[in-house]
C-alpha cells in the first residue's frame, strides 16, 4: 500500500501507451487488481466495457493498492465497438484461438509492435476478455491482432490482473535500459587489477613465512589457485582491506607465538 491519500501519484508515462480494455468484467476486485499491475507497466488509460456489476464499484478501490488515479480516470463503454472508436490498432488476448484467419503474436512481440505503433503516433488498445470465458468471435473481430502467450501447454490459467500485468511489463520493458547484470557495491566499488595484485602478493608471503608454500613442486600451482579464486568474482576494495587485515592478524598472531616466552 502506497499510505498515501487517495492512491499513488501517478499519471501517463510518454504519449500514446495502450488503453487497457476489459470486456464485460466480472468482479470488482478484478478490476482494481488490474490498475494495479497496469501502473507496475507504466500504463494509466482503463477502459470497462459492460462491467457486469456497473461502475464505478468502490471494492475496485480497495484491490488496487493505491492505483486509484487509473480507476478515477477509467471511462465505460456499452460496446467494444464504442471502446475503440478513437484507436488505429487494437490487439486482443486469445487463449485459443480457434477458426480466426489473423496474425497472432508473443506478448513480447506485441508489446515492440505497440512501441513502434506509438511512435508513430497512432493510438492503440488492447482486449482482455471476462474473467470465465475470454473474449468470444465477436469481440476478437474488432482487433487487427491476437497475443497469445506462450505458457506451460499444460496450465495456462492467469486471471485478469495476470493477464493485464504481462502485457504490462513487456511493454515496459521494450524501452527500459536497465542492465540485465549488475553488481551492487554500495559504498564501495569493485577493485582494480593493482588493487588485487597488492593484496595477492601480501598473502603469498605470509604463507611463504608460514611455511605454507614450503612444497617448492606444488608451490606454483598453489599460488595460481589462489589467484583463480580472487580473480574469479568482483571483488571490491572494501573486500581486499579486509582480506588484508586478516592476513596481517594471522601473521601476527603466529609471529607472537614464535616469541620467545
Amino acid at each position: 500500500m502506497t499510505g498515501r491519500e487517495g492512491g499513488a501519484d501517478i499519471g501517463p508515462i510518454g504519449e500514446n501507451s495502450p488503453v487497457v480494455i476489459l470486456v464485460r468484467p466480472q468482479l470488482a476486485e478484478n478490476v482494481g487488481t488490474t490498475a494495479r499491475a497496469m501502473a507496475n507497466g507504466g500504463l494509466f488509460h482503463l477502459r470497462l466495457v459492460a462491467p457486469r456489476d456497473g461502475w464505478p464499484q468502490s471494492r475496485a478501490w480497495f484491490a488496487s493498492s493505491g492505483a486509484h488515479r487509473i480507476l478515477d480516470a477509467a471511462t465505460v463503454h456499452d460496446t467494444v465497438d464504442d471502446a475503440v472508436a478513437d484507436l488505429h490498432r487494437v490487439m486482443a488476448t486469445c487463449p485459443r484461438p480457434r477458426h480466426i484467419v489473423k496474425t497472432v503474436m508473443t506478448p513480447r512481440g506485441a508489446a515492440a509492435e505497440l512501441r513502434a505503433r506509438a511512435a508513430q503516433g497512432l493510438r492503440t488498445g488492447i482486449l482482455f476478455g471476462p474473467e470465465r470465458a475470454g473474449l468470444d468471435n465477436e469481440d476478437m473481430a474488432r482487433a487487427d491482432t491476437l497475443v497469445r502467450y506462450p505458457l506451460n501447454p499444460d496450465f495456462m490459467s492467469l486471471n485478469l490482473a495476470q493477464a493485464v500485468l504481462v502485457m504490462a511489463y513487456e511493454w515496459w520493458m521494450a524501452e527500459d535500459a536497465t542492465a540485465p547484470r549488475l553488481l551492487m557495491t554500495n559504498e564501495t566499488q569493485v577493485a582494480t587489477k593493482g588493487e588485487l595484485e597488492n593484496f595477492l602478493s601480501h598473502l603469498t608471503r605470509e604463507l611463504d613465512a608460514c611455511g605454507f608454500l614450503r612444497n617448492e613442486q606444488k608451490r606454483p600451482g598453489m599460488v595460481r589457485n589462489l589467484r583463480h579464486l580472487f580473480q574469479r568474482g568482483d571483488v571490491t576494495e572494501q573486500e581486499l582491506r579486509t582480506m588484508h587485515g586478516v592476513v596481517t592478524e594471522l601473521a601476527r598472531g603466529r609471529k607472537s607465538r614464535q616469541a620467545p616466552g
